[in-house]
């Protein structure tokens, strides 16, 4: 396995200076943030550090060039928006975007692109599945003949009332993941596994990475904290009673985890995922949460 980041934490950053934090504390690889230029809709999202809309054959020697410096690999590239969202005209330009991404993976010669499935939170799961098989049989093909993996990210994307009890993203759980790889056949689809969204859904995240190795393309690291004082007050039908923490900080076991991604036979990379507010102060803290996450890891990676 190789330890890396996702560059979303550093949206301050250039690619050549995302490069160069990544060599200078020691990172294998990074995953970019392949975002359309403009104004993010939440957290975390809007970042480009590499824009796909001009990515020429100047521009992809330019990216191999930075590999080749600085000694760190492109583990994939992340945009994370909602492809099933029932904005028509938002729905067709995310989908634009995406074959966009995934034809700059071929040009700079990857292997994955990671995204999000999407959803329509104002419907039922089963009401889904038409859009689904609208959407990403295509999509799949596109990448398919790019000799490209999806990875889908497993985030329910919950974060106010007005989206219980669905959020904006489908593949949420096993029996979901189930009946995507059956609607979409072949390798092509997969899972970008992170597990710190299985933790507050009580799913045993040992059990489902050996369940669904084969189609785990890429992981992120992330941990999340169950506040146990919060979820007395609310209840599990509450929001806010779960948060995001650097690893080693929250409930995950990663021993067990590890030793599942092992069992399977996963080679990939594991990139930290910051999204713990305690180390967001400034671009020092994020890099301090970078290393610190390293450390932990690297009794496992």
């Amino acid at each position: 396995m190789q330890l890396g980041f996702v560059s979303a934490i550093v949206p301050e950053l250039s690619l050549k200076e995302v490069f160069a934090l990544a060599a200078d504390e020691g990172f294998a690889c990074v995953e970019l943030m392949c975002w359309p230029a403009g104004k993010a809709d939440r957290r975390y999202a809007g970042v480009t550090h590499l824009d796909v809309s001009r990515l020429d054959a100047d521009a992809v020697g330019r990216v191999h060039d930075l590999v080749k410096k600085s000694g760190v690999a492109i583990s994939g590239l992340g945009y994370y928006p909602n492809p099933l969202t029932p904005d028509d005209e938002g729905r067709r330009v995310t989908v634009e975007h995406i074959g966009a991404v995934i034809d700059a993976a071929k040009a700079l010669g990857l292997g994955v692109v990671n995204t999000f499935i999407g959803r329509d939170h104002t419907k039922s799961l089963a009401e889904q599945w038409p859009r689904f098989d609208e959407v990403w049989p295509g999509l799949v093909r596109r990448a398919e003949s790019a000799g490209v993996k999806i990875a889908i990210e497993h985030c329910p994307m919950l974060f106010s009332d007005n989206e219980w009890p669905g959020g904006k993203n489908l593949a949420v759980a096993p029996a979901v993941w189930r009946q995507m790889f059956d609607r979409v056949p072949g390798p092509t689809l997969g899972l970008n596994f992170d597990p710190s969204h299985l933790i507050w859904q009580m799913i045993d995240i040992p059990r489902a990475v050996r369940e669904f190795g084969p189609r785990i393309y890429h992981v992120h690291a992330k941990d999340e904290r169950i506040d146990r004082d919060r979820l007395h007050e609310h209840g599990v039908m509450g929001l806010g009673w779960h948060v995001p923490k650097l690893p080693g900080l929250g409930d995950v076991a990663w021993g067990p985890f590890f030793a599942a991604l092992t069992d399977v036979g996963y080679t990939g990379p594991v990139c930290i995922e910051v999204e713990d507010r305690a180390y967001e102060g400034s671009l020092d803290d994020r890099r301090r949460a970078l290393r610190q996450s390293k450390r932990f890891l690297e009794q496992w990676v």
